[in-house]
């Protein structure tokens, strides 16, 4: 047995060592230049991944740092309409301004936010006097009317928007409803 286990290690060893091996000069050298290729192509594998990672890390900083800035075009409109905010609030603070001026105050800069926000592509939903859609509309509330058809929005309890066209809030609404006629007394017979 141990014979046996000592020839096996001799094979083993004869195996691990290299072989010596005849080729014609051309095979050699077509060898050699396929293998020059080879590395070659490997080189260029690892530099292409190399790019490929540094352009993926390029797109992802910049996508991070468009998601950060986004929205600062809007946050700086919005804040010269907080300083219009406070300077009015400041006016009436001071008793400067009677109501009606206050007033007038606070409706430009209504309609300053309004215009901005038209130009982000934000527009309210209609809503009043249409029928319930609930794709735009939440329906808080039912009233009974005879004169209105039934599922109309009767009064726009909250101003909903829609966004270049997608909804980014229903409008809450009241909706109207068939009235329960009430049962006609009858006669004793």
């Amino acid at each position: 047995m141990e014979n046996h286990k000592e020839n096996k290690k001799h094979q083993e060893a004869e195996e691990k060592e290299e072989k010596a091996v005849s080729l014609k000069e051309s095979e050699y050298l077509k060898l050699k230049e396929e293998a020059d290729k080879a590395k070659e192509c490997w080189e260029k594998i690892l530099r292409l991944q190399a790019d490929f990672d540094n352009t993926r890390k390029r797109l992802e900083r910049e996508k991070q740092d468009f998601i950060k800035f986004a929205n600062e075009g809007i946050i700086s409109e919005l804040l010269n309409i907080l300083d219009d905010l406070e300077r009015t609030v400041e006016l009436a603070q001071s008793k400067h301004q009677d109501l009606a001026a206050f007033l007038k105050g606070v409706e430009m800069i209504l309609a300053h936010l309004y215009e901005m926000l038209k130009e982000y592509g934000v527009k309210p939903i209609e809503a009043e006097g249409k029928i319930f859609d609930p794709n735009l509309h939440e329906a808080l509330m039912q009233a009974e009317h005879k004169d209105i058809p039934e599922h109309t929005v009767v009064e726009e309890l909250q101003k909903g928007y829609l966004l270049n066209d997608k909804v980014i809030r229903t409008t809450k609404v009241k909706v109207s409803k068939k009235s329960i006629s009430s049962p006609e007394p009858q006669s004793p017979s």
